[in-house]
């Protein structure tokens, strides 16, 4: 059955409906196009039709966006000359979508033709909004949860089917920046308002009054093909407008360093559109479009942020269990952590249990989740009724018995081993014997916390990143023993409350923090080496790290990674190699420099907490070295000295599947998304020229910078990372 289909009604109105086969909500490929543009055609040339609407057969919403498949399936179908077989694709999209606006009108005179309304039941995301763009009225149904607006910046591109060009003609370019550099959605009523639409109307009568519309013999021709149109704000040449451009160029480049092609391109697409006509202004935007899908870092955005994540969140690597939807969850701990778990909990609808030895602690754990949501009815995203229904599914009590009739228990206690295993034994005295108990930790292996427990096949790690209403990453770990149905519980409840899941195996700092680690301790060493605080600082950020080595160890805490930096030191014994390192933390935290929560660390703070730059003490203690490395130099540092344990997780089997690591490292420490996370990173660079470089890294720096066996044998075979694992291999079978 075709995803498009078309009836004519009794009036003379076309209905074409789109309704994806087997999707819950619909997406463009080819042949759907296709079939769109059979519709249209056949629309214009029925003497009958007077008019036309386009809708969508889901129920509250009318389009996710595009199959991105289609991007390959272009390049595939061009052969030997990808470009232009995407220019050529590209650029029929737009054929199609002219098509729809210019309506079969007279070319010159302008008139004539039959107006198309678009009916969108709700949610409406890139190709889903641009299709309504390119109609003549934008009906959309009073759905407060939909979403409207183009997100394609978000994944690595920028919106390509002529969202680009329409958006800018119909706002103007300082309008249409927020949701087009930004990606900002909107729902309907805001949409409206904002001017992205033209109508929000009763679910009930959307194609009734669209339908009016239609019969209403209403003048279709598009302001930008007007005679005399002016965009609005100005265009370039125009005063206003070349102020507006400037600034724009300031912001772009402000904001993405840089590193990211999409915002760069968009803005060239915006700038040089706006100086020609509107068809010529479509190639403009065609061409940059292909640019940027020829770019390998949008093609890796892509491909991590969108294709990998979504899998991971469906559950891609999910053993084959029944469901274990969570019913009711016991937190134990109200502090910070325990008291973001509660909350994202309750606002997903799970009951949930917060327990604390102290019923005062446990009742500001509570309080939490409150203040989240005054935060939200202040910003008019909440309502008092939604607020009073999260807090009625929260009980703060000290009480374990409680807990009775948990399917899940998420231990959120001090990180001590002997406190875990005293909580573990006492909740496992009360909850259902097929309850799942997970710990949240950030470094104790969870095999060995899994000693203190009863049942160690249901017991798993679940490492949260914090704020954890705010960070989209849980890192899942198994234990030794951990079964097959605490993996799947722990995945629904992650899905539950809408977090990008990763499962790894039990190791030290697991996958994330063994990551990370590397990224700060690799900054404060080249700090005591004499290079610049300033050029490792802003070297970092040039490569995409959204902040600097130095700053994430004050936002952490020096004390906290001197403690780390002990106790590594103790486990590890003489082959333990940053001493250099710890010899900086020591000494920061013996002059009470403990980082931003003391307004102190390798930064200067003011009293109210604010950085206001390196603090000049560093330079005193350690002096600047007369030669710099190069600005590439310091960024390969900081790069491979977290991309190599990245490589070296796979090969121990703590990662068992490159996608994970790759969108574990984007949502989860925010490693430099552009490359699409490690593995994406190494595959731009070309394994040779990685081993390469670890090579003569490792002869300057140490040990630390060796190429990995595994990096080395795919280096010598010239493999690809997503050429060998891309499935979601296990490492272990490779």
């Amino acid at each position: 059955m075709a995803d498009f289909t078309m009836k004519t009604d009794a009036d003379g109105v076309a209905i074409i409906t789109w309704d994806t086969q087997g999707k819950s909500m619909n997406v463009l490929n080819l042949d759907a196009l296709a079939e769109l543009e059979a519709c249209i055609d056949q629309a214009l040339a029925d003497d009958a039709v007077k008019g036309v609407i386009v809708t969508s057969g889901k129920e509250g919403s009318f389009a996710g966006g595009m199959d991105l498949n289609v991007i390959a399936k272009m390049k595939e179908m061009a052969g030997d000359s990808p470009a232009q077989g995407l220019m050529d694709g590209i650029m029929h999209m737009h054929t199609v979508l002219r098509k729809i606006e210019r309506a079969g009108m007279d070319p010159k005179t302008l008139k004539g033709g039959k107006p198309v309304a678009c009916a969108m039941p709700g949610t409406g995301l890139g190709i889903g909004f641009e299709i309504p763009l390119a109609c003549h009225r934008i009906f959309v149904a009073d759905n407060p949860k939909a979403k409207i607006g183009l997100p394609e910046i978000m994944v690595g591109i920028f919106p390509g089917a002529g969202g680009t060009t329409r958006l800018v003609r119909k706002m103007g370019a300082m309008t249409a920046s927020p949701f087009l550099l930004e990606g900002k959605l909107s729902d309907p009523k805001k949409a409206l308002s904002a001017g992205l639409i033209d109508e929000v109307v009763p679910a009930d009568e959307l194609m009734a009054k669209a339908k009016d519309w239609v019969l209403s013999e209403p003048r279709i021709v598009k302001p930008w093909d007007e005679k005399g149109y002016k965009m609005p704000g100005g265009a370039p040449y125009h005063p206003a407008g070349f102020m507006t451009f400037v600034g724009a160029s300031a912001m772009v480049h402000g904001k993405t360093k840089g590193v990211y092609p999409a915002a760069k391109a968009l803005l060239q697409a915006v700038y040089e559109g706006a100086l020609v006509p509107f068809d010529t202004a479509l190639k403009v935007e065609a061409r940059n479009f292909v640019n940027v899908l020829m770019n390998p870092s949008s093609a890796a955005m892509i491909r991590s942020l969108f294709i990998n994540k979504e899998a991971l969140e469906k559950g891609a690597n999910r053993p084959d269990v029944a469901d274990q939807t969570v019913k009711k969850v016991g937190i134990l701990g109200a502090g910070m952590m325990g008291a973001g778990i509660a909350y994202v909990s309750a606002n997903a609808g799970i009951e949930v249990v917060l327990i604390d030895a102290r019923q005062d602690a446990a009742d500001k754990g509570k309080s939490y989740s409150e203040g989240i949501l005054d935060k939200g009815i202040s910003r008019k995203k909440v309502t008092e009724g939604k607020k009073q229904e999260v807090l009625d599914r929260i009980t703060a009590t000290t009480d374990y018995a409680a807990l009775e009739g948990c399917d899940l228990i998420v231990e959120a206690v001090f990180e001590d081993v002997g406190v875990k295993a005293g909580v573990t034994e006492k909740t496992e005295a009360v909850i259902p014997a097929d309850a799942i108990f997970a710990t949240t930790t950030s470094t104790l292996p969870i095999t060995e916390l899994a000693k203190a427990s009863k049942r160690p096949d249901q017991f798993i790690g679940i490492h949260f990143f914090s704020p954890v209403d705010k960070m989209l990453l849980v890192e899942i770990i198994k234990g030794e023993k951990t079964g097959d149905v605490a993996v799947a519980k722990a995945l629904d409840f992650v899905r539950q409350i809408r977090k990008t899941p990763i499962v790894v195996n039990d190791a030290r700092f697991f996958y994330a923090n063994r990551c990370i680690l590397p990224y700060g301790t690799e900054g404060i060493r080249m700090v005591r080496e004499g290079v610049s605080p300033v050029l490792v600082e802003n070297a970092a950020k040039l490569v995409g790290m959204p902040i600097g080595p130095l700053q994430l160890t004050d936002v952490t805490s020096i004390d906290l990674n001197a403690s780390i930096a002990r106790a590594t030191k103790a486990a590890m014994g003489d082959a333990y190699a940053d001493d250099d390192t710890a010899e900086v933390l020591f000494w920061l935290e013996g002059e009470g420099r403990l980082g931003r929560k003391s307004n102190a660390g390798f930064y200067a703070y003011d009293d109210k907490g604010k950085r206001m730059g390196l603090w000049d003490g560093i330079a005193a203690k350690y002096p600047e070295a007369d030669d710099q490395p190069s600005l590439t130099e310091v960024q390969h540092r900081l790069l491979f000295a977290q991309v190599l344990e990245a490589v070296r997780a796979l090969e121990d089997g703590v990662l068992e599947d490159i996608r994970e690591g790759d969108v574990g490292a984007i949502l989860g420490w925010g490693f430099a998304p552009w490359s699409g996370g490690p593995f994406s990173w190494l595959d731009i660079l070309g394994t040779p020229y990685a081993a390469e470089r670890c090579d003569e890294l490792a002869k300057t720096y140490g040990d630390r910078f060796a190429t990995p066996a595994l990096l080395r044998e795919m280096a010598d075979k010239g493999q690809s990372f997503y050429g060998r694992f891309g499935e979601g291999v296990d490492s272990k079978a490779a």
